[in-house]
């Protein structure tokens, strides 16, 4: 081969390259605008609280973000200016520890809940979040008939507006002690006492992979009462790179096996300077 053949060749081969190297880039970018990907991604707001509302929403949407939530009322505008929604809701007055599992909390929480549950239907907002409480002594199961009985009525209310209520499987643990609702087995058995399609689980995959580990197991067989995830590194509910123990690729993928088309929530607290750039390391990790 001659010098100017060897150079022609190079050319080529490189001009090759770009081009190759642009269909790539436009084909991940098309995957990241939600061409190709099945993951609908969501994140928590306050994991970024020092970061404002505006600007999350604004590079958000630049990393594949659709949602933004356990958000109330006041912010959902806000969300719809930018063309994005809360996947899951919450509301002025909400507890963890206090919840449906003491029949003291509930006029409290029919109260706020009946004017929530209108509020999430007239923004178009699908889902809000309901915690069990603490046990207190109450036993498993008469903190689960409480539970049932308590939310039947507003989960009857949830029916007739299209938004369904779920309750989070939080860790009692290391984050949450003394948390009723902490093993799926458990969050299962209510959602069939209540026996309503618009009464489901958030499935925290931090929280479980904490207190039952098995996860994609775990999902596969209680699929059908799961109506969200949220991720989060273990130990520490830092990012979900290769610094912690589950394999979130592997997670994910196993999520859409069950044809799950809800949101996946990121819901770790990051540790780099730029806690947008750690955001966007999580979305790419669930992008499968």
């Amino acid at each position: 081969m001659t010098r100017r053949k060897a150079i022609k060749s190079a050319a080529l081969t490189l001009g090759a390259a770009s081009i190759a190297g642009a269909i790539g880039a436009t084909e991940a970018a098309d995957k990241l605008a939600g061409g190709a990907y099945k993951t609908n991604h969501s994140t928590c707001k306050w994991c970024y609280n020092d970061v404002p509302l505006e600007e999350l929403c604004e590079r958000g949407q630049d990393i594949g973000l659709k949602s933004i939530e356990l958000l109330t009322v006041k912010d959902w505008p806000t969300l719809k200016k930018y063309n994005m929604t809360c996947a899951m809701g919450t509301l002025d007055g909400f507890s963890i520890e206090n919840g449906w599992n003491e029949p003291k909390n509930w006029d409290n929480l029919r109260e706020i809940y009946t004017t929530a549950i209108k509020d999430a239907a007239d923004h178009g907002i699908k889902n809000m979040i309901v915690m069990s409480g603490n046990r207190r002594r109450i036993s498993d199961l008469d903190g689960m008939m409480n539970c049932a009985k308590g939310l039947r009525p507003m989960v009857k209310l949830a029916e007739e507006a299209g938004v369904t209520l779920q309750m989070e499987l939080l860790n009692s643990k290391v984050n949450h002690p003394d948390y009723m609702c902490d093993r799926t087995e458990w969050g299962v058995a209510l959602a069939e006492m209540i026996g309503s399609s618009n009464f489901q689980l958030l499935y925290d995959i931090y929280h479980m992979q904490i207190m039952e580990g098995d996860v994609i197991d775990t999902i596969k067989k209680y699929h059908e009462y799961i109506g969200h995830y949220h991720t989060g590194g273990v130990p520490g509910r830092n990012e979900i790179n290769d610094s912690q123990e589950l394999n979130y690729p592997a997670i994910i993928r196993a999520i859409h096996e069950t044809g799950f088309t809800g949101f996946v929530a990121q819901e770790f607290i990051p540790t780099y300077d730029d806690k947008i750039k750690a955001l966007a390391e999580g979305i790419n990790i669930c992008n499968v």
